[in-house]
């Protein structure tokens, strides 16, 4: 199977979808959030820094869950334009 290369849009929505995490940890411990989710750590860390741009669905939902994220308010600021439209704080209502 060929992956066809990102576009500037998909690996724009994963910086945002980084960024959103990270700010949702807060400093809650990376390997404490990532074991919750059940997923590694490098694949949080990978999220996170927006290396992976399209996470699967179930990884998304499981690190979303574990920082009590909706993920219809997720969905939703990681597809907005820049500056979102979040909850003051970057915190994102569940």
């Amino acid at each position: 199977m060929v992956r066809l290369p990102l576009t500037p849009a998909e690996v724009e929505r994963g910086r945002r979808l980084g960024a959103l995490l990270r700010r949702a940890r807060g400093d809650r411990p990376m390997l404490r959030t990532a074991l919750d989710a059940s997923v590694s750590p490098e694949t949080l860390r990978k999220i996170e820094s927006g290396r992976v741009a399209t996470p699967a669905f179930p990884t998304v939902a499981a690190v979303a869950e574990v920082l009590g994220l909706s993920l219809d308010a997720l969905w939703t600021e990681v597809n907005a334009p820049e500056g979102g439209t979040g909850a003051p704080g970057g915190r994102l209502a569940s």
